[in-house]
């Protein structure tokens, strides 16, 4: 089997622009009602949403590769890079890494992309690591680099990506693509085109030992903060993260072949998803910070820390909805008083009740 870089016309990627024409027009559109919508809110609770989404994408990206880390622990690290919040020490390495490179792609998003930008993306990311041989470079070792899975007496080989002594090349021409195809490059290319070619160009080369699929969704969303000319603020990991099987299934159909319209195609689609994501994540955030205008001081301190559970769910919620049982175990409190809690916040217009006694569940009651 010959693999895309191993065909003739690697790295020459061909595609039906034409199938792409709509997915454009309507990532401006969309990226241009949401950036409509921001400008209603004020300057703190733009912070607060710049937070929420980048700890978000920071914590899915991860989760995309079987890693879970602890949100708490991601968003005091983002806040600390942002200058709004104490550093705290005992965040781990993780969770402290992966902040500081989401941090670092919306400061420099501008800035034409070099080894030395994603040597310092591997650095921040893998510091921590005792397993990986080399951080912040280009691997080196001689054995295949392949993605697989499977027991080991029965390896499936989803794809091979070049050799190592190959690499650097690989990424010299890499380097000089996206530059090359940037909004004021000499062969600009469209941004859904631009930030799908770029990430499959990028797995496929799998030029670090580890952490190249969180790398190469950075480097989608430098191309889509870089059509904008601000951070894009897409919930694009967030997306992937929900759908993750179709996207590994995409991304195995198109490691034989250097055409890649389905690719692209797919792709476009996943940014788009993505951008109604943060949309709807921007509504959800609005509500809740209204939510709590209208209920500022009403809220004892056992149904403040569940309602503040509740709206760290998101937009999805608890599964199935709160139940008396969910309040119980968060708040530690008795059944009784657990009751008396839920009613009292379905009475002040808090929750919302549905269902009848061991099937009563509870759920946000949002403008």
């Amino acid at each position: 089997m010959k693999w895309n870089w191993q065909q003739p016309d690697w790295p020459a990627f061909s595609y039906d622009s034409t199938a792409m024409e709509p997915l454009e027009r309507q990532f401006l559109l969309q990226s241009g009602e949401f950036i409509g919508a921001c400008r209603h809110i004020g300057s703190d609770d733009k912070d607060r949403l710049k937070i929420e989404l980048i700890s978000d994408e920071a914590v899915k990206t991860s989760e995309i590769e079987g890693e879970i880390l602890d949100r708490d622990s991601v968003q005091s690290s983002v806040l600390h890079q942002f200058g709004l919040g104490p550093d705290k020490p005992r965040i781990p390495p993780a969770e402290r890494g992966i902040a500081e490179m989401m941090v670092d792609l919306y400061r420099t998003f501008a800035s034409p992309l070099s080894d030395r930008t994603m040597f310092r993306w591997h650095k921040m990311l893998l510091g921590g690591n005792r397993d990986i041989r080399v951080i912040g470079g280009y691997r080196k070792h001689a054995d295949p680099m392949q993605v697989v899975s499977g027991p080991l007496h029965r390896r499936k080989v989803h794809f091979e990506a070049p050799p190592s002594d190959r690499v650097p090349r690989e990424m010299k021409a890499f380097g000089v693509w996206f530059n090359a195809t940037a909004p004021q490059g000499k062969q600009s290319l469209a941004a859904l085109t631009r930030a799908g070619v770029a990430h499959l160009y990028f797995v496929c080369v799998h030029p670090f030992e580890d952490g190249n699929g969180r790398i190469g969704r950075v480097i989608s969303e430098k191309v889509l903060a870089q059509a904008l000319g601000q951070p894009s603020l897409v919930a694009l990991a967030h997306t992937i993260e929900r759908k993750r099987k179709t996207y590994y299934a995409a991304l195995e159909r198109n490691n034989k072949t250097n055409e890649i319209t389905d690719w692209l195609t797919y792709f476009g689609q996943t940014i788009l998803e993505a951008q109604a994501n943060s949309a709807r994540r921007l509504e959800f955030y609005l509500a809740k910070a209204r939510f709590y205008e209208r209920l500022r001081g009403a809220l004892n301190e056992r149904q403040d820390k569940v309602i503040a559970r509740m709206f760290r769910e998101g937009i999805d919620g608890f599964k199935g909805g709160l139940s008396a049982e969910n309040y119980i175990t968060i708040t530690r409190t008795s059944p009784a008083t657990a009751t008396r809690d839920l009613q009292d916040l379905v009475s002040k217009s808090a929750l919302i009740r549905t269902g009848e006694l061991r099937h009563t569940r509870y759920s946000l009651r949002l403008e």
